[in-house]
């Protein structure tokens, strides 16, 4: 299979053209039919992950066109300076990026949902907080959010944009230099991949303006757990709901997995859209592999009134 390269230029975002519902093939119309009479008069809990937002132009960990990654984990961020100066520079770079993304019409149809009242929240593994700027208020970052960073040692939060503005201090020309090496890889979580290590070896991590202490992006890292009030909530969402409907996500970690074997052991129906296989396949009532965003934009007209 061909892989689908996410490549960007320092000039600008690369979206995904998005074709809308109309795309849908008759069969994944056939399904659709069969969800949407599924789900009728059931309030519904929407869980979203990263194949919602690769028509933003923001690629995805583990779908059918993605080349297997391995993000830093906690430990190799906490444990290396070298991991965290790596880190904080492929960071930069794809924050200049991925915050020019901008919602695309499964951010709308999700949005659209819950202003109709058919949603008992929307759970997203994503931290790309385009469901927020869609327009969508009920939502659990389970996740975290990229848009903000943390101090490790004293708790205070700033947001990216003012990090953005100290590392571009710190390091003058540096985005302008990585611009000149061609394409940068990206990943959900405004990681990227660069290849000029004498580049990445010159950058200057910046400290918390407080203490001095380490700075981390505010959102959960492998091996870190999803906090307890996130889960709890997310978990009253489900309970509150008649079905859940998965759109997006692999489902591959247990983050958002457990949400599914939740419903199912409650007897819910679950709803699971995305393309290629999920962890949850075997625990999912109807699975249609399709389009996130024309199924949930379709999903959002055709359902009826709770």
């Amino acid at each position: 299979m061909e892989r689908r390269r996410h490549g960007v230029g320092l000039t600008g975002f690369a979206s995904m053209p998005v074709a809308g519902p109309a795309a849908l093939a008759a069969a994944e119309l056939d399904v659709l039919d069969r969800i949407r009479d599924l789900l009728a008069g059931k309030p519904i809990a929407l869980l979203t992950g990263a194949g919602l937002s690769t028509d933003s132009g923001i690629p995805d960990y583990r779908g059918p066109d993605s080349a297997p990654r391995s993000p830093m984990t906690y430990q190799e961020f906490v444990g290396d300076p070298a991991n965290r100066q790596r880190y904080w520079a492929r960071n930069h770079i794809g924050w200049s990026h991925l915050r020019q993304a901008h919602p695309n019409e499964g951010h709308r149809a999700a949005a659209e949902l819950e202003r109709r009242g058919l949603l008992t929240g929307l759970i997203t593994q994503n931290v790309d907080r385009l469901h927020q700027e869609a327009g969508s208020f009920n939502v659990v970052d389970l996740h975290g959010r990229f848009d903000q960073v943390v101090c490790l040692e004293c708790r205070r939060t700033y947001s990216r944009r003012l990090l953005a503005g100290m590392l571009e201090e710190l390091n003058p020309g540096f985005l302008e230099a990585a611009s000149a090496t061609g394409l940068v890889e990206m990943a959900p979580d405004a990681d990227s991949t660069v290849e000029d290590q004498a580049l990445i070896g010159g950058f200057v991590v910046a400290v918390c303006p407080a203490c001095g202490g380490t700075l981390k992006p505010d959102f959960v890292y492998f091996g870190e757990n999803v906090p307890k009030e996130r889960v709890e909530r997310s978990y009253s969402m489900v309970d509150e709901a008649g079905a859940l409907l998965v759109a997006g996500s692999s489902l591959t970690v247990m983050s958002g997995l457990r949400f599914v074997r939740h419903a199912a052991k409650e007897g819910k129906p679950v709803v699971i859209i995305n393309r290629g296989d999920t962890r949850g396949d075997d625990r999912a009532t109807i699975k249609l592999d399709a389009g996130v965003s024309e199924a949930l934009a379709w999903l959002s007209v055709e359902l009826p009134g709770l």
